[in-house]
């Protein structure tokens, strides 16, 4: 017995050691893919533009059709997501798993079809501010789903994972990090489900809304090129808030006994807009500088050589149609704009030392809604008003690229914005006589005036419909920034 023992623990140290290997040689950067867009690109252009770039993973938010229908035969890696209002169901019903999984998964993994290898269960189900809401469905849902893949020979190949935020763990320094004391039992529980199943740790991290919710963090330790600041702990020396997150992170996990838990960073970027910090050049400097520190292997203090698995940074692609609650940078996070053009160089470490622009995008007519010369703005609030009310605004606000436009200009961008939303209906540009059509690109520096797009998918998802998992995304986000705020906080929880 004793040495049938050493042996099944040779096997399993050989099997481990074998999975280590398997997860650094597939380490990739990922981006996230969202689509609470007004113009929303066909996905077809979306999958060749992340093909043009050799970005060979993405994560989505839901397990939309169309996406899923695009990259089949693409071979891009696949993080499917299942919004948390879903978990109630597929947690009490092995059918209601069952049918999920046909419909989103086994359906599309055909010859020459999708690679889906993750679910993300949820969408930081633990999150504070959801006072448990869902965490009573986590694990329910993740065996359900798992009986489910077995039954249509998948369980071994499409990994299911949870997406937590950094508000699942905490402490003042990385190493002594752990999970919330309320968590503490679930996390175990998760912890242990997705080791025994060869599932990573998968959390999202964001500099940014440290910086962002507290004016006592320090700007340069958001970032990687050095600080002025760094947080000693003990022997370890902290540069960057990144590897402070990640290490606490590790302590948290090793404290219920799985160090070497593989650990994926779902979410993490810069937004480019509507916000003091958030501009094109801080967000290439974060983007270039975390793809350099992840693929030079350095790992962290508690992880030395040892990166995370993959990063998918958030996101590919602006989303003009989000809700503005957290702050007016939630619609100005993508690497692109909304219409696949790159908004600042990025090496993205994948073969290509710039990023190439989405190709054969189909514009609407090169005009524009503008102020009239000669009008009289005086009255003209209402109608701004309903402008930005149903268009996105957000650049002309305090910190925005267009906030130095001037009057005029900011009623200009306005009425573009509802102009082009409406499909440049002549109607949609006339403000009580106070609009004109030009033919000139009113842009004025980095403040640049959209013009849309003629996919005719290019509707919004409802931004409040409980359906979309973007909603959740969204009021998360604004809750741990009014936490931050609120608590003069920014060590290690972002």
């Amino acid at each position: 017995m004793l040495e049938a023992r050493r042996k099944w623990s040779w096997a399993f140290a050989a099997a481990l050691l074998s999975l280590v290997v398997v997860w650094r040689a597939e380490s990739a950067i990922g981006v996230n893919w969202g689509s609470v867009s007004f113009h929303r690109l066909k996905p077809s252009a979306v999958v060749d533009l992340m093909k043009d770039n050799k970005i060979s993973k993405v994560k989505l938010f839901d397990a939309d059709p169309d996406s899923l229908r695009a990259l089949m035969g693409s071979g891009i890696q696949v993080m499917v997501g299942i919004p948390n209002e879903m978990l109630a169901a597929l947690s009490s019903s092995t059918d209601a798993s069952d049918l999920w999984v046909r419909q989103n998964v086994s359906r599309y993994m055909v010859k020459n079809g999708a690679d889906i290898r993750y679910i993300a269960v949820g969408n930081e189900p633990f999150l504070t501010s959801y006072s448990g809401q869902f965490q009573s469905y986590v694990m329910p849902t993740l065996l359900n789903l798992q009986q489910s893949l077995a039954k249509v020979n998948l369980a071994g190949y499409v990994k299911l994972v949870v997406p937590c935020n950094a508000d699942a763990y905490e402490s003042s320094l990385p190493s002594q990090g752990a999970f919330r004391p309320e968590l503490t039992q679930i996390m175990t529980q998760v912890v242990s489900f997705l080791y025994s199943n060869g599932s990573p740790f998968v959390v999202n991290i964001y500099p940014f809304l440290s910086l962002y919710g507290s004016s006592d963090f320090p700007q340069d330790y958001a970032f990687f090129e050095g600080t002025s600041h760094p947080v000693t702990d003990g022997s370890n020396v902290y540069s960057n808030a990144f590897d402070g997150n990640f290490d606490t992170l590790v302590a948290a996990l090793s404290k219920l006994g799985y160090g070497q838990m593989p650990i994926i960073i779902g979410e993490v970027g810069w937004p480019t807009d509507g916000a003091i910090n958030a501009n094109l050049t801080a967000a290439r400097v974060f983007n270039q500088g975390l793809i350099n520190h992840v693929l030079s292997n350095r790992g962290t203090p508690l992880r030395p050589g040892a990166p995370p698995v993959d990063i998918y940074i958030f996101s590919l692609l602006d989303e003009r149609a989000k809700s503005t609650l957290p702050g007016n940078f939630e619609r100005h996070w993508g690497i692109f704009s909304f219409d696949g053009q790159a908004k600042y160089p990025l090496n993205l470490g994948l073969g290509s030392t710039g990023l190439k622009n989405a190709r054969n995008i189909e514009y609407l007519p090169s005009r524009w809604c503008v102020a009239k010369p000669s009008g009289d703005l005086s009255d003209v609030a209402n109608h701004m008003k309903l402008a930005c009310s149903v268009a996105d605004c957000t650049t002309l606000t305090y910190g925005g690229s267009c906030n130095g436009i001037g009057a005029r200009g900011n009623i200009s961008y306005a009425f573009n914005s509802y102009y082009q939303l409406q499909m440049q209906n002549e109607r949609s540009c006339d403000f009580d006589g106070l609009g004109m059509v030009t033919f000139q690109d009113p842009s004025v520096g980095e403040c640049r005036f959209l013009v849309g797009v003629t996919d005719t998918t290019s509707r919004p998802r409802s931004r409040y419909s409980t359906s979309s998992s973007s909603c959740y995304q969204l009021n998360r986000r604004w809750i741990i920034v009014w936490m931050l705020i609120s608590w003069g906080a920014w060590g290690f929880v972002m």
